[in-house]
């Protein structure tokens, strides 16, 4: 069409190079002292009273520690991390949290069946790693990438699902988890001195000793 031409790269260069802002030279150099600073690490002292970080990498398939006098293999060593409750029901502690009342853990349960009926006096925050399971009081199914936040009071039934060979869901647990019956009677309760107390026994019990533990406590 007559009045119309085609527009090439080389004007495109040419108008964006008529049209640049030009940055002074100060701005530049105000801007990467700021990106330095930004990339500081802080240079203060922390609070005494602070606790230390725990960090584990890979908690499903790595043996992140490095164990004297234990001749396990590898496999061995990262199945016996997990604390036994039933036959088929055992948890790994990432966080035994004394000091605020909560515990962090993965909780793994090999097989489909009912594992149990309770309710929290506080929250819980879950993330299921590997297979699925369900509250019998919810129409939803937890599955693998979901998150779950059980609210404090309520009374639900966990059950993994016919088909389900293992389950694992971190579950961060502030206060007690108290077992109950059909009706809301209180039948039992754990929390995170009884959980570490298990965790003891066990370590001790494979050789590792009750302090392999103290990792975990803050």
């Amino acid at each position: 069409m007559k009045g119309l031409r085609s527009t090439s790269v080389d004007d495109v260069a040419s108008s964006n190079e008529r049209h640049q802002l030009h940055i002074p030279e100060q701005t530049t150099h105000a801007k990467s002292e700021q990106d330095k600073d930004a990339y500081t690490p802080y240079q203060g002292e922390q609070p005494k009273e602070a606790l230390s970080d725990i960090f584990i990498p890979q908690v499903l398939s790595h043996n992140p520690w490095s164990i004297e006098n234990i001749s396990l293999s590898s496999s061995e060593y990262e199945d016996s991390l997990w604390v036994p409750q039933t036959d088929t029901v055992s948890f790994r502690p990432l966080c035994f949290c004394v000091s605020g009342g909560y515990y962090v853990n993965l909780l793994r349960v090999r097989g489909s069946g009912l594992l149990s009926r309770h309710r929290h006096p506080g929250p819980v925050h879950g993330h299921v790693l590997k297979g699925k399971w369900k509250y019998l009081e919810h129409d939803w199914v937890a599955e693998a990438g979901s998150y779950v936040f059980e609210p404090p009071g309520e009374i639900h039934t966990l059950v993994v699902p016919e088909g389900v060979d293992e389950m694992i869901t971190l579950f961060h647990v502030t206060g007690a988890l108290l077992y109950c019956d059909p009706d809301g009677k209180v039948t039992g309760a754990e929390d995170v001195f009884t959980k570490l107390e298990l965790a003891k026994k066990h370590y001790k019990d494979i050789g590792l000793g009750e302090d392999f533990v103290q990792q975990f406590v803050r």
